[in-house]
């Protein structure tokens, strides 16, 4: 039976872990929380935008590497095989790759033709268009692409991207729920398990994603920073409706 993943997704500026909201550092943490026994994946985002070298991030990545047991997903401004190769050196097991691939569709080729399409996460970051429709966004949200979400998976995935993060950027740090419209129309385009982050603010949404948007994974940013809950109570939670998730 194939088992669902919760992932906890933990974003950096400048090597300071922060929640997010709108895209934007909202809150910085003074410690790096998470329970690194109980979730199923972790994903570490670089999402520094003054343009200098990753050197804070790259330490940060390795010191919690070496204390992770759990495959960690590590990203932000791939664009070579170099950038790569540095983040799996430092003990990423998969990389994520956004802006990069946008500007240059051929890197998820490279990168999957060098460790294997299971290693390449394309991210899609979405925003509603007033037409009712989706547009993707590069540079941290910030930049109109004009590509089809559900298209531009579809792309990936023929391309070599061995699993999909879609994130809603109106939904980030919202905790109202995931955009299950967005979810679903790429979980539709393609074959590979996607993975939705975005708005999560309860383990019901959880639940919605994976039986109404088909989301193979249900990822977390700001929810345990916010509530007492643990990824136990979620896991089981899911379980005692259905999900089939590892406990």
């Amino acid at each position: 039976m194939l088992r669902h993943r919760l992932i906890t997704v933990l974003t950096f500026n400048d090597g300071t872990l922060f929640r997010t909201k709108l895209f934007q550092p909202d809150y910085r943490y003074t410690h790096n929380f998470v329970d690194s026994w109980l979730v199923d994946e972790i994903v570490m985002l670089d999402v520094t935008r003054n343009g200098g070298d990753n050197r804070a991030f790259l330490d940060v990545v390795t010191k919690f590497a070496g204390e992770c047991f759990v495959p960690l997903v590590v990203g932000g401004g791939i664009r070579t095989l170099g950038d790569v190769k540095r983040f799996m050196a430092v003990g990423g097991d998969k990389v994520v790759v956004n802006s990069g691939a946008v500007e240059r569709p051929a890197l998820i080729t490279e990168i999957a033709e060098a460790y294997g399409s299971q290693c390449v996460v394309l991210s899609i970051d979405a925003r509603k268009k007033p037409d009712g429709g989706y547009e993707v966004f590069a540079g941290c949200g910030a930049k109109a692409t004009g590509l089809d979400p559900a298209e531009w998976a579809r792309r990936g995935e023929d391309l070599g991207a061995g699993e999909i993060l879609i994130t809603s950027v109106e939904r980030d740090g919202s905790l109202q729920g995931y955009d299950l419209e967005l979810c679903k129309r790429v979980s539709d385009a393609v074959n590979v398990p996607v993975l939705v982050l975005g708005g999560a603010g309860s383990w019901k949404h959880f639940v919605e994603a994976i039986d109404k948007a088909g989301a193979s994974a249900v990822c977390t940013q700001n929810i345990y920073h916010f509530t007492e809950s643990s990824i136990v109570s979620a896991k089981k939670y899911l379980a005692d409706r259905g999900v089939a998730v590892r406990m």
